[in-house]
């Protein structure tokens, strides 16, 4: 039996004309795609909102009227000056508009407090790692020394969540009162001085002090010298004990506290790879996307691919190397730095892609590899570093700043954090998508770390 198929090419060409027009509604109505802000409808503090994203064959996107550039691959990136109250953005395209409602709140004033004074008393530091500081404020910068749980401190005085610490007659720190155990008991004896000792090694200097009792202290990282400052206020105003070790032209310390026994120890920084221990840190991880970038791109996966490079190469050249990560997984700031104290790093290396806080983007500004330290012993290795990544990987250079990151403050090691490029800069974009980024920018590093530890 013979089926006979009738064709109607009128029909059917109809048909492929209502396809295509449907396609090629779909295609225009995407004409550019918006990675950031993720929500249509927002609420900031910031004075700009910034929009990332890609524009498709070649679209020409305005936002608020003013052409935006776009990179060969589409990538673009537009800040837009928020007033206070509601602000409409509109993104068009030859094929597409879109509306973007961001609300201004008005940025409140703080208004100024002052100091509540009050007859000294001594109280006690309940948890370790408690930063003392030089103002009442949480600034890295102000951070004076680091304080351990049992430290006895006087204080004579608050202001808004701070007491204020008494050293000396012509010496004053401030805590947070949340670090301060209010129901604690204290001991009525005064805190007495024991012995001192000091001890030079071939790679260190080791000073010991012990006291009776937990008492705080400060360092002052000098010119030549560090000079650590132990305080028994309560033994008279002007009980100080200063010990000055002269410190070599690479170096890092720490200081260790065992009831009322301290150490402070200042290490020079190992001369070969093989005798040195590198902690390799791929910022954020798993729920902690960090920045977005123009395509889509999350900054916890550049970094990794970085930081994986970089393991190979290391391990290659006989460093022992730890890793906070090796996978898409959530660390704290705290592990990180805890992993980096229990394994006794020389040298922190923290891998990031930057983006951007409260200021408008500017593709020139915004461009490139920085690297951030915070102890004056991290400046050199940042020098040398923005110099040779920027070499290897073909960024522009983008600074060498101090910053108050966490997993830097410390100096028991020698710590940076390494911005490679921007996330949102449509010229870096070109860069950190090609195959070859995270192995040049991780040879970069490479050829820093060989003139900062070997030359």
């Amino acid at each position: 039996m013979r089926i006979k198929v009738l064709f109607n090419y009128r029909s059917i060409r109809r048909v492929l004309l209502i396809l295509l027009l449907l396609y090629s509604g779909v295609i225009r109505s995407y004409g550019y795609e918006i990675f950031y802000p993720a929500e249509k409808n927002s609420v900031t503090t910031y004075d700009y909102g910034l929009f990332i994203g890609k524009a498709r064959n070649s679209e020409a996107v305005t936002i608020n009227s003013s052409r935006v550039y776009s990179a060969p691959n589409g990538a673009f990136a537009y800040s837009v000056k928020l007033n206070d109250g509601e602000n409409r953005v509109v993104i068009r395209s030859g094929y597409s508009t879109k509306v973007y409602n961001v609300y201004k709140k008005k940025a409140v004033q703080k208004v100024q407090s002052e100091v509540n004074e009050f007859d000294k008393r001594t109280v006690i530091v309940k948890n370790d790692n408690v930063p003392l500081r030089s103002a009442p404020e949480d600034i890295g910068f102000n951070i004076v020394s680091y304080l351990f749980k049992g430290t006895r401190v006087v204080i004579n005085g608050s202001k808004d969540n701070y007491y204020r610490v008494f050293l000396a007659k012509d010496k004053i720190a401030w805590i947070l009162k949340s670090d301060i155990d209010e129901e604690a008991a204290v001991n009525d004896s005064i805190a007495e001085f024991i012995n001192m000792n000091s001890q030079k090694y071939k790679n260190a200097t080791v000073q010991t002090v012990s006291f009776t009792q937990n008492l705080p202290y400060t360092i002052e990282d000098g010119e030549k010298e560090i000079l650590f400052r132990v305080y028994n206020p309560e033994l008279s105003e002007s009980s100080v004990y200063t010990i000055n070790i002269l410190k070599p032209k690479r170096y890092f310390y720490n200081v260790t506290l065992q009831d009322g026994f301290y150490t402070f120890k200042v290490s020079e920084v190992p001369k070969t790879f093989e005798d040195c221990t590198i902690l390799v840190d791929a910022g954020h991880g798993g729920s902690q996307s960090g920045a977005m970038g123009c395509l889509g791109d999350k900054e916890k996966d550049i970094n990794l691919k970085i930081a994986l490079e970089l393991q190979q190469i290391l391990k290659q050249k006989g460093a022992n190397v730890v890793m906070t990560r090796e996978c898409d997984g959530e660390i704290t700031l705290k592990d990180r730095i805890k992993i980096a104290v229990a394994n006794d790093v020389d040298i922190y290396l923290s891998i990031h892609m930057n983006s951007i806080g409260n200021v408008g983007f500017n593709h020139s500004k915004h461009r490139g590899t920085g690297i951030y330290y915070f102890n004056k012993n991290s400046k050199e290795l940042s020098q040398i570093l923005e110099k040779s990544i920027t070499k290897s990987a073909g960024t522009k250079k983008n600074g060498v700043r101090s910053a108050s990151f966490a997993v830097i403050r410390p100096a028991n090691y020698v710590g940076v954090l390494i911005e490679t490029a921007y996330m949102i800069n449509p010229s870096d974009t070109l860069l950190y998508t090609q195959g070859s980024f995270a192995k040049n920018v991780a040879e970069g590093i490479i050829d820093g770390l060989e003139e900062f530890i070997e030359k």
